[in-house]
């Protein structure tokens, strides 16, 4: 019975955007700040226009790093078409998020939220707050899938398709 409740309640988590009152707008992502892993300023607006799949996460979190390889797997298969996998830390020290990237292979860009982190997440749909938690913004900078929770290869697949249409 408790694995039951458990997974209705996940399962409201990863509702299709139709489902929510209004979709999320990108428009807080691309008017942000945050910081790359050399801590220097990253200006979001950068990626404005382009297709993405971003995916905010946390090095304690076990279900976000599972998700790293996948992640990779998606920048190297979808790049030439254009799409661009972010990476965004719920962190606040480059130094230990630019080693665990490194330790990781995360070849895609990746970026601390620092303070900026829970309400920027809460503006693109996630107003649970939880990690990890997956956006997909088409080139015209419209919330085209909200996935929170662990998201699995066919669900990143999905979420690129949708973000390149």
């Amino acid at each position: 019975m408790r694995r039951r409740a458990w997974l209705l309640a996940l399962s409201l988590c990863i509702a299709p955007l139709a489902a929510l009152a209004e979709p999320p707008s990108a428009a807080a992502l691309f008017a942000s700040t945050l910081t790359d892993v050399r801590d220097k300023p990253a200006d979001m607006a950068q990626y404005k226009g382009r297709p993405l799949v971003v995916n905010f996460w946390a090095r304690w979190c076990g279900p976000c790093r599972n998700e790293i390889p996948l992640l990779i797997k998606l920048r190297e298969d979808y790049r030439k078409r254009g799409l661009e996998v972010l990476g965004i830390a719920i962190e606040d020290n480059a130094e230990s998020v630019r080693d665990f990237a490194k330790a990781y292979e995360m070849d895609y860009p990746v970026l601390l939220a620092r303070d900026q982190g829970l309400p920027l997440m809460q503006s693109l749909g996630n107003v649970r707050q939880g990690l990890p938690f997956t956006v997909a913004v088409d080139s015209r900078g419209k919330v085209v899938l909200v996935k929170l929770g662990g998201i699995s290869g066919a669900e990143l697949v999905a979420a690129a398709e949708a973000a390149l249409k």
